[in-house]
């Protein structure tokens, strides 16, 4: 296992570096002039240049590029053109509230899709209609649209759950679970569909195989036929499209946080992009990055548990 983990290990590395190093030249290599996007159109030439030497936007790009690299591997991301803040204080504030909306939509998105696909699978007949006609209607509505239908009915009709803002989870638990869970519903839905399907389609396989019909001929009982056999070998499948659905969950992130009033890292990449704030879009897209690396090692390394032939291939 310790050769297997050393791999992606290296791999996840690898790809962090390639990604930011793309994002600093695509960013940097626009055309544009920062300095005259941070002072306006009614600066001079010469308060532009001084704004461009503050900013070393007058040096070589290849050495800029070094000192951000060099600087981001001690932790230092740079400061924000437009706030004069430290980037990674923009970044961690910005954090737990992202973090929090994709997490519990992963988990959630995990939980239903689970036994969604397992009862469509192993009941067949209206149920397994039902389940694919509902996951085709979840997948082609927007999330952002489903966001606003659970906000206008749960929020301002019921006022079961806030419409806007978030709650931090140390200062009110339930405030902070009652702050995420319609963000994190719009959020999952889309993704509940598409794992569900999988999941499903996996389970039908494997409950044809025929060492599924030999167990069930030696006398064991359906649930431990069903749960400690059929699902453990249809999880794989499931487990790997459960993850690419996570990258999509980040990228969806961004559309409901501006729908449920989330200041998330969504909201300040959409902002950062606007004004064109390089250090501070670098930062986010790193951390990004990073956040997909560690969930893609992860399930690497429980699809390793799960079926060892991975941690040899």
């Amino acid at each position: 296992m310790l050769p297997f983990l050393l791999r992606r290990t290296g791999a996840g590395i690898a790809l962090v570096w390639v990604t930011a190093t793309l994002a600093f030249f695509l960013t940097t290599l626009t055309g544009s002039d920062p300095a005259r996007r941070i002072l306006g159109p009614q600066a001079g030439a010469a308060e532009v240049a001084a704004k461009s030497q503050e900013l070393g936007l007058d040096r070589p790009v290849v050495e800029r590029y070094w000192d951000w690299l060099t600087g981001a591997l001690r932790g230092d991301l740079g400061t924000s053109w437009f706030t004069n803040q430290p980037v990674g204080r923009l970044v961690s504030d910005a954090l737990p509230v992202s973090l929090s909306l994709v997490l519990a939509a992963t988990v959630l998105t995990a939980v239903v899709s689970v036994v969604l696909g397992v009862v469509a699978a192993v009941r067949g007949g209206w149920l397994d209609s039902l389940l694919q006609g509902i996951s085709t209607v979840a997948f082609a509505v927007p999330n952002f649209l489903i966001g606003m239908l659970l906000a206008l009915v749960f929020a301002v009709e019921l006022g079961l759950f806030p419409a806007l803002g978030y709650t931090p989870f140390g200062e009110d638990p339930g405030r902070w679970l009652a702050s995420i869970t319609l963000p994190a519903v719009a959020l999952a839905i889309g993704a509940i569909a598409t794992v569900a399907t999988q999941t499903r389609g996996s389970m039908i396989d494997v409950l044809q195989q025929d060492y599924v019909r030999t167990l069930r001929s030696r006398g064991l009982p359906a649930r431990s036929v069903l749960l400690k056999h059929a699902l453990r070998n249809a999880a794989p499948a499931s487990l790997t499209v459960l993850s690419l659905q996570f990258i999509a969950l980040i990228s969806g992130a961004v559309v409901i946080e501006k729908v449920f009033g989330l200041n998330g890292l969504g909201e300040r990449a959409t902002a950062a992009a606007g004004q064109g704030d390089v250090p501070l879009v670098l930062g986010i897209v790193v951390l990004a990055v990073v956040l997909v690396v560690v969930v893609n090692l992860l399930v690497d390394l429980a699809l390793g548990w799960l079926n060892p032939k991975v941690r040899l291939a």
